[in-house]
């Protein structure tokens, strides 16, 4: 199975089997990672499931859309790696992808 690893805002890092069709911050809530508060339920609405995806697997992710690139502009911590993990579903194709939290805003 593929897998990800979550690096925590302590820099505590968790490799974790993901779950194909789920989104990254579904995994990321699942390995009990509560600092992600995710608090739409992954509708796309609220910024707080970013993260910062590992530069090297910025160009394997699907771009990203109008309302995730408005969303993140409200963060003080956006970067150029920056996604919102509940706009990224979980795959085979993404074996080895390393997102660490973004600082809360």
């Amino acid at each position: 199975m593929a897998k990800l690893t979550i690096v925590g805002r302590d820099g505590s890092e968790k490799t974790v089997e993901g779950h194909d069709g789920w989104s990254v911050m579904e995994t990321i809530r699942d390995a009990g990672f509560d600092e992600l508060l995710a608090l739409c339920g992954g509708c796309c609405s609220c910024a707080t499931c970013h993260v910062h995806v590992d530069e090297g697997w910025l160009g394997a992710l699907p771009a990203m859309g109008a309302d995730e690139d408005d969303l993140l502009d409200s963060s003080s911590f956006r970067g150029a790696n920056s996604r919102l993990s509940c706009q990224l579903e979980f795959g085979p194709e993404l074996d080895g992808l390393r997102v660490t939290i973004a600082p809360e805003d």
